[in-house]
C-alpha cells in the first residue's frame, strides 16, 4: 500500500482537520468517547475530561489532542482514525493523506473510485430526452391526422416505443393501432 504510518498522517491532517468548521463539538466529543470508553482505550478518564474542557476552545482542545495522540503512538494513531471514521466519515473521505494515497499511482487501490454510471451526461440529459419522447408523444396525440403534413412521422414514432419503458408504449401502440385502421 503505501509506507506512510498513522502518525505521519495524523502530522500530514492536523492543519486540516484544526480548520474553521472542519469538526463540529459534537463529533469532537464523539471521537473522544469512542477514544476513552471502547476497547482498547486509548484516552484515560483524566485525559478525556481535559480535551473535553468546554472553558478550551475547540480548535486548541483539537490540537492538544492530536499532539498528545501523535507521541502516543501509531496505535493511538490509528484508533483515532478509526473514530474519525465512524463520526465524520466525510470529512474522513477529504482527508489530504487520503487524496495523496487515491491520488497515486497504485491501481490496486484506484479500482474502486471508477464511476458506476451508465451515462457521464448527467440528469439533464436524461430529462431532455423524457421530454422529447413525451413531446413527441403529444404531438402526435394532439395533431389531426394529415397524411399531407408529416407522412412519415408515423413511421418513425412507431419505432419510439422500443426505446421508451413498456408502459407508456402500450398507449403509443395502441394510438397508433387505431391510426393505422382508418388507412
Amino acid at each position: 500500500m503505501t509506507d506512510q504510518t498513522y502518525c505521519d498522517r495524523l502530522v500530514q491532517d492536523t492543519p486540516f482537520l484544526t480548520g474553521q468548521g472542519r469538526l463540529s463539538e459534537q463529533q469532537v466529543d464523539r471521537i473522544i468517547l469512542q477514544l476513552n470508553r471502547y476497547y482498547p482505550q486509548i484516552l484515560t478518564n483524566k485525559e478525556a475530561e481535559k480535551f473535553r474542557n468546554p472553558k478550551a476552545s475547540l480548535r486548541v482542545r483539537l490540537c492538544d489532542l492530536l499532539s498528545h495522540l501523535q507521541r502516543r503512538g501509531e496505535r493511538h494513531c490509528q484508533e483515532f482514525y478509526r473514530a474519525l471514521y465512524i463520526h465524520a466519515q466525510p470529512l474522513h473521505g477529504h482527508l489530504p493523506s487520503r487524496c495523496a494515497v487515491q491520488n497515486s499511482d497504485c491501481r490496486e487501490l484506484d479500482w474502486g473510485s471508477e464511476s458506476r454510471e451508465l451515462s457521464d451526461r448527467g440528469p439533464m440529459s436524461f430529462l431532455a430526452g423524457l421530454g422529447l419522447a413525451a413531446g413527441l408523444a403529444l404531438l402526435l396525440y394532439c395533431c389531426p391526422p394529415d397524411p399531407k403534413v408529416l407522412p412519415g412521422t408515423r413511421r418513425i414514432l412507431a419505432f419510439s416505443p422500443i426505446i421508451i419503458d413498456r408502459h407508456v408504449s402500450r398507449y403509443l401502440l395502441a394510438f397508433l393501432a387505431e391510426d393505422l385502421r382508418g388507412f
